[in-house]
């Protein structure tokens, strides 16, 4: 990669987000020749660049929803990590038209700022609810992907190139629910869980930062790069962190209770990763899988769904959890 990305200059959206600040940091170790983080927090945007403490930094504060800034932000730039967006299915839930103008309408913004500007490659930062989705957060990436797919013929003979990234639940990501069960686990209980046969694909932050400048290579025009991931179930994950976190908030494991409170608004009991119709345009590789309307693929059976795929178990959990605290 460092050959590819030499002399380049790339441009991170929802920069100092978990995902977006992780993808900033793996860029700083390579040879380029600046990184342009955009994002609307003021303070994570100070946070991060006084953190990373790197001369390759710029920091630009704006918004996918301005079309006027992301044309001045994105003028030089080779390649952009779109990795702004609205995440939680609840609050998307409740605020729909706010999912809409930052998922779809700001994904919209990109695509045309970066054509304007001959930006080189765009990469889209996906996720799992946008296949089969039940939720307005599912729904907006849906279409956000659905727009980078068809950038291509869109741009016209302009020469930017689009592609996405769609991978599952990232550990220890902000709202995620492990910094929510830790929260929990100090204060002694219950870890609240919504059911008790809820699964989800998980894969480390660092991975996913990985797969994302692996693809900002890779890419050709209209792919969808998924890595592959294990999944766990919920109660293992919670039961896992009671063992491992409790004694060291000075707590008996035994006597953190875990409550089932009901599945949320827009909640899956499972997540799935490509859908049966998408499994024919997939190629597989090493550590994953690429979605490509070019490919015609019928010996693809398989179904990649987080209730179907191999669990962690609870010793494989904890061993996950040791590392991250």
């Amino acid at each position: 990669m460092e050959s590819f990305y030499k002399g380049k200059t790339v441009l991170v959206t929802g920069g100092s987000g978990s995902i977006g600040s992780e993808i900033v940091e793996k860029l700083v170790s390579l040879p380029l020749d600046s990184i342009r983080v955009f994002d609307n927090n003021e303070t994570a945007l100070f946070d991060l660049e006084t953190d990373l403490n790197s001369p390759k930094i710029r920091t630009l504060i704006g918004d996918v929803r301005d079309l006027d800034r992301l044309n001045r932000a994105f003028e030089g730039v080779d390649i952009i990590f779109h990795a702004a967006a609205l995440k939680h299915v609840p609050l998307c839930e409740f605020n729909p038209f706010d999912a809409v103008k930052t998922n779809v309408v700001g994904t919209q913004n990109v695509l045309d700022a970066a054509i304007n500007c001959d930006v080189s490659k765009v990469i889209l930062v996906s996720t799992d609810k946008a296949v089969n989705p039940i939720n307005v957060m599912g729904a907006t990436k849906l279409l956000a992907e659905r727009l980078i797919l068809s950038a291509d013929s869109y741009a016209a003979n302009h020469k930017t190139i689009f592609s996405s990234v769609r991978f599952g639940n990232v550990l220890n990501s902000r709202g995620s629910v492990i910094p929510l069960f830790k929260k929990q686990i100090k204060k002694g209980g219950p870890v609240t869980i919504t059911d008790p046969n809820m699964t989800r694909f998980i894969m480390h932050i660092e991975d996913a930062a990985d797969l994302i400048l692996k693809s900002g290579e890779k890419a050709k025009g209209g792919e969808v790069f998924i890595l592959k991931m294990p999944a766990v179930k919920i109660t293992d994950l919670a039961t896992g962190m009671i063992e491992v976190l409790a004694p060291s908030y000075g707590y008996n494991p035994k006597d953190i209770n875990i409550e089932f409170i009901g599945k949320r608004i827009g909640e899956k009991l499972y997540e799935e990763l490509m859908t049966e119709d998408e499994m024919i345009f997939s190629k597989e590789e090493e550590e994953l899988f690429i979605l490509n309307n070019k490919i015609q693929n019928t010996e693809n059976d398989f179904i990649y769904h987080s209730d179907y795929v191999e669990h962690l178990n609870k010793d494989e959990i904890k061993e996950i959890i040791k590392s991250m605290f």
